[in-house]
């Protein structure tokens, strides 16, 4: 099965008019968070997500606009150091900027520990899995008290870094949760023709998407256009290889959705157009052995 597309927030301008082609077309899922669109994109979900209650949304802890840190700052969240960081893991801001998130947005079934590998510049690697570890206990207690459905990593580089693996952050999430009945229940990270390393792990048995799947885990793989830089890149003989008379948008979605252990593959279509193009591509997966056929390609095999 390929994964389901998603609407993924991340530098989409127009936030609300893409949230309602994406759930009008039946998107399982909303990624946003605090930072995205200057602050702004949790905000414009809200009247969108009440007009679609069976969708579930997923937001994030740890990043935040100069704003946000100033505010947080005023009410003596953060340090004035903390608040020029512009990132914080600490359990007092994980709590704070959850219930802000619970406030704009209504409702949040999964929060996203933000790019955690950013917080950790300079610190070693104890150092970093102890601040992830007083995020997830933050977090725990609001998925304890049902306040929201469950947390998860979203990384841009982390687990190809070597900064943490995910058999690490189940052992983090259990140590947050006090025993083996943790709230972990997502992982996000890049997964695209351009950041091929997961799928080629995933075809061969391993990698972190297969750990997570094994571990029951929600995966999301996002950028899967790479911030747009991929559509250069996408030339004919390669969407050929792909499928012919695909889009060189459907093409790369379809080779990144196809990729085994992903549950949801996040696109910022913010038009039915572009939204119907790349969801009828992913009706039909590639096989294993025409995704390998492709990475292969790509890596001169």
């Amino acid at each position: 099965m390929t994964a389901a597309l998603c609407l993924g927030t991340y530098r989409v301008r127009a936030v609300s008019q893409a949230a309602r082609t994406a759930l009008a077309a039946g998107s399982p899922w909303v990624d946003t968070a605090p930072n995205y669109a200057h602050g702004r994109a949790q905000e414009e979900l809200r009247p969108v997500l009440g007009e679609y209650p069976t969708v579930r949304v997923a937001t994030k802890i740890g990043f935040f606009t100069e704003e946000q840190g100033r505010t947080a700052l005023a009410e003596g969240v953060l340090t004035r150091g903390e608040a020029a960081g512009r990132h914080s893991l600490e359990r007092g801001f994980v709590r704070w900027q959850t219930e802000r998130s619970l406030a704009a947005l209504g409702r949040v079934d999964l929060v996203f520990v933000h790019n955690p590998e950013h917080h950790g510049h300079g610190l070693d690697r104890s150092a970093l899995h102890g601040r992830v570890r007083e995020a997830f206990t933050a977090l725990e207690e609001f998925a304890q008290a049902g306040r929201i459905g469950g947390y998860g990593v979203a990384t841009w580089s982390g687990l190809t870094s070597g900064a943490f693996s995910v058999p690490e952050l189940l052992t983090l999430a259990r140590q947050a949760a006090g025993s083996a009945e943790h709230h972990f229940t997502g992982l996000q990270m890049p997964v695209s023709l351009i950041m091929d390393a997961p799928i080629a792990q995933a075809l061969n048995g391993g990698g972190p998407l297969v750990q997570a799947k094994d571990a029951g885990l929600i995966t999301f793989g996002s950028a899967p256009l790479h911030g747009g830089e991929l559509l250069d890149a996408m030339t004919s003989e390669l969407v050929n290889l792909i499928r012919p008379g695909l889009s060189a948008a459907a093409a790369a979605l379809l080779a990144a959705g196809s990729c085994p252990g992903l549950d949801a593959v996040l696109t910022s279509a913010s038009t039915r157009d572009h939204w119907d193009d790349v969801a009828k591509a992913l009706t039909a997966p590639l096989t294993v052995r025409e995704l390998r056929r492709v990475t292969g390609e790509l890596a001169g095999e």
